[in-house]
């Protein structure tokens, strides 16, 4: 019996104590322990004041049920609904009751009413608080209205001419206030010790990476953009917040052992030596070194030793294999191969997102471990913006804050996405020398995989370089890959504003924005306001913006985001829309989809032996294997993707890859290969050219199997949902493909 008791007070302080438990559910129990104990010295403090029977009883009673229901909640983990269940109860059960069986305002009961605000007031959150104080207060008004208009309802007894009651009460609420006060003073004091070591760590860290990046020229941002990446495959892996924020911190050093490699080795321009390969490849063990000692994040060292290691065993330094490898690890070896490939080097220019993307394809089961280089997929396809890279060229994009331009592209800015949501961009632009072409900022509109302007022949075909005009900023255009363009001049909303100040600067704001295949640029340079609208060649490219100029110094640059989207009529057409889908449509509208699930069809209910049979045909942009049609296999309200109560099962692409929600759904995917498939170029030309598609279901209960085969792949998905909603519906999506004819055969 007393090793139970100092086994529950050990499991007890242990549970107080734990800094990734929400304060108000430790504040609840350290609250419902007090009451507890005064619960139980209430009983036999009423037996000495000889008061009824009756009221003896029902504090026993409560006492016992109080005692069982927190031992139920604690063993089940329901604290947070213990604490709804206990408020409710508390001023609608046990306020009446007290004030009814204990003497009413004659006895302790005016003191005991305080325990039901205190707990109100401290332990609750939110609108739950607000409106249980409402109802707290009607409950002790109504009782004390009550028990002075019907004083036979309230049970009495003698208290001897002494107010013993009264001292007992005021005593033992006094020692559950006391308690409960002592203890938030005693977390505020250790939150802050918790938070002053924290942040003395996150300094040391900053300081170490900081270093890192001193000593190599080459990876400037390289361990904060590994160590987000990492927090975000943990994020999607089902990771805890407090897991995914010490993952960002052992990522955020991985490479600290680079501090003791020769400079001259980090910063060689050019393949490196065996010899000094080698060194390199010391830098795991150095880390771990520096980092063992550590005690804030006892994990840090693994993963400064083993991000180096390959799934298949052929890595460094040890060789460990699969999943010997440290799950932490595993994480930083996907988002550290992902940013040292988007990212320049001596060597080389950082390489095109989507053929990173295939590098990580091709990695799975060798390199990397599948379930984190799938979720490393995953965020490719949902960074529609390519955000997810090194940032080296204006501020707001994480470099400098202007560019000194003097001749006519000698430099440029790196690419300003456009999309639906307007982009203002603002800056300063000063002449450079005097003369008749100086001060003269210009924008170049284009697309390539980079976000960036390229000029060589090579990088134009191996980046998809594709420009659409110039705009030059005192009025000329020229129309290269754009269909047409369209110019007016205004007055400008700053007119009597002196653009051209005596200090010889012009402040320029722009907005531009995108909507399928047509742009709005807006030009105010305080005197006149030019609206410019120019219509591509196709809604399926990307539309980047960079600025460029003559004779000018550009600086003060600040970009910001409109929250809201264009509605489609936001800009006026000057070109009629390219459409791929202008054929007959079957039981379903037909959807272009111009990028990465830009659109699809309504949701449509998955019944036993249904088939979906639909033309699907690439869009002349695409070229990419995952450019095609997908299925998503979803429930929402509105039966949308991305619709409100929107849970994904799953989500498969023709060309055999998929994805699943974590927590919704388990999916068994088989891939085979026939005959028919020859290698993965003539699938995109078939693709290309078009192609029927039959897509077959077979629903038992909450388990679906999607069968389809295309081109020589076969695919069969079973998906067993975890999470029943009231339906499920798929909908069929993509990127850069249009879907034709589609019918439901049922």
């Amino acid at each position: 019996m007393i090793r139970w008791f100092f086994n529950a007070k050990t499991r007890l302080e242990e549970y107080i104590y734990d800094q990734s438990i929400d304060v108000k559910d430790r504040s609840f129990i350290v609250f419902s322990g007090s009451v507890l104990v005064a619960l139980f010295l209430a009983i036999p403090a009423g037996l000495i004041m000889h008061e009824p029977m009756e009221a003896t009883v029902s504090t026993l009673i409560g006492a016992i049920f109080f005692l069982v229901f927190m031992i139920i909640a604690y063993k089940m983990d329901l604290i947070k609904k213990a604490k709804i269940i206990l408020s409710i109860v508390v001023v609608f059960v046990f306020l009446p009751v007290m004030f009814f069986t204990n003497g009413g305002v004659l006895g302790g009961t005016p003191v005991w009413l305080l325990l039901g605000t205190i707990y109100i007031a401290l332990i609750l959150d939110g609108a739950l608080k607000i409106v249980m104080l409402v109802f707290n207060g009607i409950v002790i008004t109504a009782c004390w209205i009550v028990g002075y208009l019907y004083p036979g309802g309230v049970e009495e007894y003698s208290r001897g001419g002494n107010y013993f009651d009264t001292w007992a009460a005021l005593f033992i609420v006094g020692g559950v206030v006391y308690t409960l006060f002592s203890f938030q003073n005693a977390l505020v004091k250790k939150d802050e010790e918790r938070k002053n070591v924290h942040r003395l760590f996150e300094q040391t860290a900053v300081a170490l990476v900081n270093a890192i990046d001193a000593k190599d020229k080459y990876t400037h941002g390289h361990s904060s953009r590994v160590a987000e990446y990492s927090k975000r495959i943990a994020e999607h892996s089902g990771m805890s917040p407090e897991e995914c924020n010490e993952i960002y911190y052992v990522a955020l050093l991985h490479d600290v052992g680079k501090i003791g490699i020769p400079e001259h080795i980090i910063n060689k321009e050019g393949k490196l030596s065996d010899e000094e390969y080698e060194v390199i490849k010391q830098h795991p063990v150095l880390g771990a070194q520096i980092l063992h000692s550590i005690t804030e994040y006892p994990r840090l060292s693994l993963g400064a030793f083993y991000h180096h290691e390959r799934y298949d065993g052929k890595g460094y330094p040890t060789g460990l294999k699969g999943k010997d490898i440290p799950a932490i690890a595993r994480i930083i070896s996907v988002a550290d191969a992902y940013d040292a490939m988007t990212s320049k080097r001596s060597y080389r220019e950082a390489i095109p997102q989507q053929t990173v993307r295939e590098e990580i394809v091709k990695g799975m089961g060798t390199q990397f471990d599948p379930e984190y280089a799938k979720i490393m997929q995953h965020l490719i396809d949902l960074d529609s913006e390519y955000m997810m890279k090194e940032m080296d060229e204006i501020k707001e994009l994480a470099g400098k804050n202007g560019l000194v331009c003097d001749r006519f592209r000698d430099e440029v800015s790196e690419g300003i996405l456009m999309n639906r949501n307007i982009k203002h961009i603002s800056f300063r632009c000063s002449p450079i020398g005097k003369g008749p072409n100086t001060g003269l900022p210009a924008i170049i509109l284009f697309d390539s995989l980079d976000g960036r302007i390229h000029d060589t022949e090579r990088e134009i075909k191996d980046l998809c370089y594709f420009e659409y005009a110039e705009i030059w900023f005192y009025g000329r255009t020229m129309c290269k890959g754009a269909r047409k363009i369209k110019s007016e001049e205004g007055r400008s909303p700053r007119a009597g504003y002196s653009a051209k100040a005596a200090k010889g600067y012009t402040e320029y704001d722009i907005e531009a924005v995108k909507c399928k295949d047509h742009i709005q640029i807006k030009i105010d340079d305080g005197i006149k306001l030019t609206t410019l609208i120019v219509a591509l060649p196709d809604s399926s490219r990307y539309a980047y913006i960079g600025l460029a100029g003559e004779k000018c110094n550009i600086y003060d640059v600040s970009i910001s985001q409109d929250e809201d989207e264009i509605t489609e009529g936001y800009i006026p057409r000057i070109a009629e829309e390219i459409s791929y889908i202008n054929v007959p449509a079957g039981d379903v509208p037909n959807v272009q989809i111009d990028g990465y699930r830009t659109d699809s069809t309504e949701g449509i209910p998955v019944t036993d032996g249904m088939k979906i049979v639909f033309h699907s045909k690439s869009l002349p942009t695409a070229r990419l294997v995952w450019h095609c049609a997908f299925l998503d296999v979803f429930y929402s309200e509105d039966k949308k993707p991305n619709g409100p109560g929107y849970m994904e099962y799953a989500l498969l692409r023709l060309d055999g890859e998929n994805w699943e929600a974590q927590g919704t759904a388990e999916n068994r995917l088989i891939i085979n290969k026939g005959e028919e498939f020859t290698d993965w170029e003539d699938w995109k030309k078939m693709n290309k050219e078009g192609f029927e598609c039959t897509i077959s279901f077979k629903r038992e209960g909450d388990t679906i199997t999607t069968y389809t085969e295309n081109m020589g792949i076969s695919i069969k998905i079973t998906t067993k949902i975890l999470k029943q909603a009231e339906d499920v519906y798929v909908a069929l999506s993509g990127d850069q493909v249009a879907l034709t004819n589609i019918r439901i055969i049922r």
